[in-house]
């Protein structure tokens, strides 16, 4: 079993560092299929929703090769979707999560948002609604170099969203990150409009593992283990959350002080 090179906690916030990205997604992912397999013990199936990012890449690959986790009893959910991408665009994250997990195992349903419709507002109200039916039982996240969680950047982040889905406008650093990430080639490619799970739909997960690898994630790991919670970086809200466990490499973790 891989262990991490350290551990430490923030408010309510466990955090695990690993020697490099590869070893992070190990490490995550099981924690993740121990806490799947103890959850379909107690109950006749669970409500999952994944994150669509390359910082999920190792982890998602390490979760779809475990054994033993009988994914027919669970359903599945995603964070957030681009607004106005064609359906079959390489970028839409149902795209991204159909290549890396929904096509790799049996889900008992997947339920996508969808990001080509007419009226996004009526899509977030289908949406929400499938969320307060089925509630999460586990999120698997990540950060964005803003600190977003989702795509509830500090512009749109609310703490109290009334909402569980919402429509919202991208902030540049957002969407400066995709094109970072590599899966745009311009800023001026990049959707300026998202549907997002609010920060009170993630919240509301029972439990939440966040994998955050990479050197362009260190300002927000810092601030989001060091800075004062608040909106100016959504992510510190993860520290008031009973059950979640933050997961980094060294690179991401480098500016955390050794106190």
């Amino acid at each position: 079993m891989v262990e991490p090179v350290r551990s430490l906690k923030k408010d309510k916030l466990m955090v695990e560092i690993y020697r490099d990205r590869p070893t992070m997604g190990q490490g995550a992912a099981a924690a993740a299929i121990a806490k799947l397999r103890h959850l379909l013990e107690e109950k006749e199936w669970i409500n999952v929703v994944f994150a669509a990012a390359p910082s999920q890449n190792e982890f998602l690959d390490s979760l779809v090769k475990a054994e033993g986790i009988e994914w027919q009893r669970v359903r599945a959910f995603h964070l957030d979707e681009y607004l106005g991408l064609p359906a079959n665009s390489p970028q839409r994250f149902r795209v991204f999560l159909d290549r890396h997990i929904f096509s790799r195992v049996d889900f008992m349903e997947v339920h996508y948002l969808k990001g080509d419709v007419e009226n996004p507002s009526d899509e977030a109200k289908r949406y929400a609604d499938l969320c307060r039916k089925h509630p999460f039982d586990i999120a698997f996240i990540g950060i964005g170099e803003n600190g977003h969680i989702a795509f509830n950047d500090p512009p749109v982040a609310d703490f109290s969203d009334p909402y569980l889905v919402k429509v919202v406008t991208l902030d540049e650093k957002c969407r400066t990150q995709q094109v970072n990430d590599g899966c745009f080639p311009s800023l001026e490619t990049v959707p300026k409009r998202a549907l997002t799970l609010t920060i009170p739909a993630v919240m509301s997960a029972k439990a939440i593992y966040c994998m955050v690898p990479g050197s362009t994630k260190r300002e927000a790991v810092r601030e989001t283990m060091e800075g004062r919670i608040g909106t100016h970086c959504p992510a510190t809200i993860l520290r008031s959350h009973d059950q979640a466990t933050l997961y980094l490499d060294q690179d991401s973790a480098i500016l955390l002080s050794r106190g």
